[in-house]
């Protein structure tokens, strides 16, 4: 069993149990601290607390992190979008819907059990749940994915993401016209105060984030841009351009649902209404392959649901 503690300053004096916590551990979210309060799993200077106990200065909260009940992935035979792959690395064209590896409400069908069906090797580093998994892309997004297929793979692979020496770069349709052709948003990014499901660059205690834009293609209400990231942190695209008012076309966690209201066409309105997911497309990667040290660059086109949609806007607004 992992313990963490926390040792509350003065700033944090007055502060509810149940959302400081959260707030010091953003894997943790304010409902499970809640149970593992209950649970008698969370205790402030060796006692047991409710959730609503506010903290003062000096006081020492301690929480106990069960091990994890350990889910085995089971191979699956999903076809897989191969790009490149050898005894070091795969590479895949992820589609828009499938989830990169099980977790809670989805422990099949991801991209980690067809991989575990393709691959007799992969690495073991990211444990039985997601093996051979370096990075990820979200459920709604599409786009190039390399996974490792041996633990010194996923050690080279790891570090040149966390150097950010890796290449990366998408497509997004998004709302809005820009004032600009280019520019840049840089900002902390973290857990969401209120929502535990969203990521947001209000925060304190968040991790440096960057992402270049360029506009590609505008319409009357919408724009086609690419985003280059610097970083990788969770939903990074999605938050940065939601947080300069350009919230991706079919993101409605990120703000797409108050977007959509604003577009006066109705056929255009009656198109993004069909979007069931963000129109994000990770379309291109390059990194160097863990053995050789060669760069390996991969771009793949955008999928049919999002491509149908440009040539629809493009016809309306040529």
């Amino acid at each position: 069993m992992e313990q963490l503690h926390i040792l509350v300053t003065d700033s944090d004096s007055g502060r509810r149990l149940d959302a400081l916590v959260p707030e010091k551990y953003p894997d943790l979210s304010r409902s499970q601290v809640q149970k593992a309060i209950k649970l008698g799993q969370v205790r402030v200077n060796g006692g047991s607390v409710k959730a609503s106990l506010q903290v003062a200065d000096g006081d020492l909260i301690e929480i106990d992190i069960p091990e994890p009940v350990r889910l085995e992935a089971i191979p699956q035979d999903i076809p897989l979008d191969i790009l490149y792959e050898d005894e070091w690395v795969v590479v895949i064209n992820k589609p828009a819907g499938m989830v990169v590896h099980p977790a809670c409400g989805n422990y099949t069908g991801t991209l980690v059990n067809a991989l575990l069906h393709h691959c007799t090797n992969l690495s073991g580093i990211g444990g039985v749940i997601r093996p051979g998994i370096v990075h990820r892309l979200d459920k709604g997004t599409s786009g190039v994915l390399v996974a490792a297929k041996n633990d010194a793979a996923h050690h080279s692979l790891s570090n040149q993401f966390r150097e950010h020496t890796v290449s990366r770069k998408y497509n997004a349709l998004v709302f809005g016209t820009w004032p600009a052709d280019s520019g840049t948003v840089q900002s902390l990014i973290g857990r969401h105060a209120a929502d535990r499901k969203k990521m947001s660059t209000q925060t304190h205690h968040g991790r440096n984030a960057i992402t270049h834009w360029r506009v590609l293609e505008s319409f009357v209400g919408l724009s086609l841009v690419e985003a280059v990231l610097e970083t990788g942190r969770t939903h990074q695209v999605r938050v940065h351009f939601s947080s300069l008012n350009h919230p991706v076309v079919g993101d409605d966690l990120y703000g797409a649902d108050k977007k959509i209201k604003q577009i006066a066409s109705k056929p255009v309105l009656d198109l993004l209404r069909t979007v069931k997911r963000p129109l994000l497309h990770a379309y291109h990667l390059t990194f160097c392959h863990p053995d050789t040290g060669a760069p390996l660059s991969f771009e793949v086109p955008l999928p049919a649901d999002f491509a149908d949609i440009l040539t629809l806007l493009r016809s309306w607004h040529g």
